[in-house]
């Protein structure tokens, strides 16, 4: 039998399917290429946007017409979105298809869920609370990747921003123990990895929970004396994102100076509303020193467009601290009503005209400081792990600020370090040509 799983959010997701794929194969099951091939389905969803579940919602509806003319196909459907109680009803209610459907916190028990499918022939719905949660070590995981691997370092939450259902959904922070971490990184260079990246709601967090002395930056510095290869993080909290980090990382071999730090506005007053923690000033004197000790540092951010209350006045601080950072990339998203947070009962919601208007100059600027950051590399040398064939016959590679270089080469390079030399650009892409040593 063949499963297929589409996964929808963030890197911690992808990383999530990676272990629903490594518990499914333990049960005999091999990967399929699209649905149609597929006797399981899984769909592992996210909850911060309301438009990622308008989709998963479609999704659903699709594949109960499927398994009409297949009754057989099993479908599942977990993570983020269904981790909240009334949603899980929801489905359970009115798609009678869904024959599993878990919880974020019931992940490593799909397996088991499995079973009782395939053995009795029954739906089951599992979703269990976020507290006392225990970390669970020698889950089996299928790796999507032969270069790159994602490591988890800390789960959950405990910053509750106004507008973001995530703690609610993936419980109160719980580091790994670092010894765990270690022996994940070691098997990983072992089998032939290039790239390992840290993940976490807010892996500036890690270890505080252990009242010991040890933190994020004690992490690196262990990682980075396991061997030679790439190490990369994601996400930061500016909050919690300091001076003794930066250091760490300048001084480190291996981790890569791309720092993903999200600002999600520049104003004060709305960071205040968003519960953020820091300011506007903070967030600036943090990237200006990233800068100084790291000239060649490739910084991306997150921003929310038209949180409720804002004014065109907030919005400007916003473009301020665009401009004056200069993002080498920016995820920016109109302000999406997430029942179950504060912000979804704030007064003064914003309507989505000015909200689309107000995107569309951000996303002008971001380009147009996109296109400076692009220029900047035009003539200048770089080392760049090939990850395979991409559009139109050229390699795909990235450097180590994670940025993607496509350029004509043998396909067999491969999973090499290589240099290359970027020859043009635009807005999104940069093209290069391979050069010998």
């Amino acid at each position: 039998m063949k499963y297929f799983i589409e996964v929808w959010g963030c890197a911690m997701n992808e990383h999530d399917a990676e272990t629903l794929g490594g518990l499914i194969e333990k049960k005999g099951f091999i990967k399929a290429d699209n649905y149609s091939d597929a006797q399981l389905i899984v769909l592992h969803t996210c909850c911060i946007r309301a438009k990622a579940e308008d989709k998963v919602i479609g999704r659903i509806g699709a594949l109960s017409k499927i398994k009409k003319k297949r009754p057989e196909m099993i479908i599942a459907v977990g993570g983020c979105m269904t981790q909240q109680e009334e949603v899980a009803q929801y489905i359970q209610t009115r798609f009678k298809d869904v024959d599993i459907i878990y919880g974020t916190h019931n992940l490593n028990e799909f397996d088991k869920m499995l079973t009782t499918v395939l053995e009795e022939k029954k739906q089951v719905k599992n979703i269990s609370c976020t507290d006392g949660m225990e970390i669970k070590e020698d889950i089996p995981i299928k790796r999507n990747d032969n270069l790159k691997a994602y490591v988890n370092i800390i789960y959950g939450c405990n910053n509750f921003c106004s507008y973001c259902i995530v703690p609610y959904v993936r419980g109160r922070e719980k580091s790994r123990e670092i010894k765990f971490i270690i022996e994940e990184v070691k098997a990983l260079l072992e089998n032939g990895f290039k790239e390992i990246t840290l993940l976490g709601q807010n892996v500036n967090s890690y270890g505080h929970d252990f009242n010991d002395g040890t933190n994020f930056s004690v992490l690196l510095k262990v990682l980075d004396k396991l061997g030679d290869y790439r190490l990369r993080f994601m996400s930061s909290h500016p909050r919690d994102f300091d001076y003794e980090l930066i250091d760490t990382i300048n001084k480190t071999k291996n981790v890569c100076h791309q720092i993903h730090l999200p600002l999600q506005s520049g104003s004060d007053r709305i960071i205040k509303e968003m519960n953020r923690g820091y300011t506007k000033e903070h967030y600036l004197a943090l990237t200006d020193y990233i800068f100084k000790v790291m000239p060649d540092a490739t910084i991306s951010t997150d921003i929310i467009v038209g949180f409720p209350g804002e004014t065109e006045e907030d919005f400007q601080d916003t473009m301020d601290v665009v401009d004056k950072v200069g993002y080498d990339q920016a995820y920016m998203f109109m302000y999406s009503i997430r029942e179950g947070t504060r912000a979804a009962k704030m007064e003064n919601q914003i309507p989505e005209k000015i909200k689309k208007e107000r995107f569309h100059r951000l996303l002008t600027l971001q380009n147009k400081k996109s296109l400076e950051k692009n220029k900047a590399m035009l003539g200048k040398v770089y080392e760049v792990l090939v990850e395979g064939l991409g559009e139109k016959g050229r390699l795909t590679a990235r450097n180590r600020g994670n940025k993607v270089i496509n350029f004509t080469g043998d396909p067999s390079l491969t999973g090499d370090f290589v240099k290359v030399k970027v020859i043009d650009y635009n807005t999104w892409s940069l093209y290069g040509e391979l050069i010998g040593d």
